[in-house]
């Protein structure tokens, strides 16, 4: 891995100490590699004098269970992982069931534009919420965050079987099953870091592997249930997933007790202060946009939100092309079972290749992955047979996983450990519009040109120049180093300007600590 000049001199330095501590395996979903909270409060401890050193003292004391009920924990936080992106990768199954369930006084020429709506905006609003469920993760705690989301998502699938209007559905699937499932699903990975440290490698692939089971077997189980049952009573099964996830959100329980002496200090301050220093002081914590005074993360942020303008297009619309295009409707269904097969491959292979690539070299996976991404979409009008497109499914899987999970090592490597839960919280946020916006668009461009011909090949454009865009990040980020080398003051820390995040783990606030 490569250091920054401070820490090199040494090895010693707290981005190194951080990363090298327990083998970082792959995870289910963006943002799983930092998941290190413990060492985190511990490195950032260390540095800290006065206030800071009742936190150490607490970090320093807390040893994470390693197993016992943290296994129960892991259980959860896949099915929390598998149900959701389950659901939301298989859209594509319920994109065909929503348009033949319309009335026929209802279809119009813009159908496609509008069903392909209902299934962006749950996908967007995944990531839009993020940065607000960090907020509500570390002032309520990972058990009632994830509680209170996994109910809402559980409303808005419910509610979305007594309604058969897209537009009733663009609020009770979009917008409702979309929120739950970050409020949700966001808590499920910081909870890891509560029960293992050595072992969280570990834990992070059986999340991967047990999660990418449930995007393998999902789309089958939709299009046997679907036809069986109508799509109503479809919805209202998967509304028992996440009733489940309810309950299993009860064990997400926080480990680490918070600092007396450090918290009374702050409470303390806070009375000094009048309601207006109070307020600005709140927000400047929660809502810093100090990771954006780095060029380089600048760029990375550009790059990653250009390229999944089209990155959940095949998702949405792959179903509906091979039934227009080959008259299939009988096996469609394997090309999201290949989809979901390879994605876990992929983060599994990702996560090892990753840790042998130092430094911010990891990004060329990235950019290979997104590279071969836009291409593939641009092949999927060329396939002549459907097995030609299960072909491009695989490797369209492939890098999807890549994608996912190369994400948060660099941006622990752009940022460093104590900003990197904000700078991909900041980085989700902005993909959600491109996310959100990209089926839409393809939706569209199949309405007015007849044929999905065009909507393919928009999807592979974005992937292709976001790639490009990231490329450059590694060259500028040499470019900075060499100028901070003679002075000696600048380069403590490329990764440095730490932000303490409380005294406590992420997800354990002062309320639940104590239970």
């Amino acid at each position: 891995m490569q250091r920054d000049p401070a820490a090199a001199g040494t090895g010693t330095g707290t981005g190194d100490r951080l990363l090298d501590r327990g083998g970082p395996g792959p995870g289910p979903g963006p943002g799983t590699a930092a998941l290190r909270p413990a060492e985190a409060a511990e490195a950032a401890a260390e540095e800290e004098g006065g206030a800071g050193a009742g936190a150490g003292d607490a970090s320093a004391a807390f040893r994470p269970p390693e197993g016992g009920f943290g296994w129960v924990v892991v259980l959860a936080a896949t099915w929390c992982s598998g149900a959701i992106f389950g659901i939301q990768n298989s859209f594509g199954i319920l994109y065909v069931m929503l348009q033949a369930d319309l009335p026929p006084a209802r279809r119009d020429p813009s159908l496609e534009f509008k069903t392909a709506w209902v299934g962006a905006l749950a996908m967007g609003m995944i990531f839009f919420c993020s940065p607000i469920v960090s907020i509500f993760t570390d002032r309520i705690g990972c058990r009632a965050t994830a509680a209170s989301g996994a109910t809402v998502a559980f409303i808005g699938l419910l509610s979305s079987s007594f309604t058969k209007s897209l537009e009733v559905r663009y609020f009770t699937y979009g917008i409702l099953f979309g929120c739950g499932s970050s409020f949700a699903f966001q808590p499920s990975l910081v909870i890891l870091g509560h029960y293992f440290k050595r072992r969280l490698g570990l834990a992070n692939g059986i999340v991967a592997g047990g999660s990418c089971l449930f995007s393998i077997s999902l789309p089958f189980f939709l299009k046997t249930v679907g036809k069986a049952i109508g799509l109503a009573h479809t919805f209202q099964v998967l509304s028992a997933f996440m009733f489940i996830q309810i309950l299993l959100s009860l064990t997400f329980r926080p480990l680490l007790p918070p600092s007396s002496d450090s918290h009374q200090d702050g409470q303390d301050k806070l009375a000094s202060r009048s309601m207006k220093q109070q307020c600005r002081n709140q927000m400047q914590n929660y809502f810093s946009m100090r990771v954006f005074r780095k060029k380089t993360y600048r760029i990375w942020a550009f790059g990653i939100a250009t390229a999944v303008l089209g990155y959940f297009v095949p998702y949405v619309h792959l179903i509906k092309y091979v039934e227009e295009a080959f008259k299939e409707d009988q096996k469609e269904w394997i090309l999201l079972v290949c989809l979901g097969a390879m994605s876990g491959l992929g983060r599994l292979v990702s996560g090892r290749i990753g840790d042998c690539i130092p430094g911010l070299k990891k990004i060329y996976l990235q950019v290979a992955s997104f590279m071969l991404l836009g291409l593939m979409c641009m092949m999927i009008p060329q396939c002549q047979k459907f097995e030609d497109v299960i072909v491009v499914c695989l490797f369209l899987g492939l890098c999807d996983g890549f994608f996912i999970t190369i994400m948060a090592p660099i941006a622990f490597e752009l940022v460093g450990p104590m900003q990197a839960s904000q700078a991909i919280g900041y980085l989700l946020g902005l993909m959600a519009i491109p996310m959100t916006a990209g089926p839409p668009i393809a939706g569209y461009l199949h309405d007015y040109f007849g044929t999905y011909h065009p909507s393919f090949y928009f999807a592979g454009i974005p992937p292709i120049i976001g790639g490009l865009v990231l490329s450059v990040v590694p060259l500028v980020h040499q470019r900075m180093l060499k100028k901070q080398q003679p002075d000696s003051g600048k380069d403590k820390m490329l990764v440095s300007e730490t932000v303490m995040n409380g005294e406590l783990l992420p997800g354990c606030p002062t309320t639940e600590a104590h239970i």
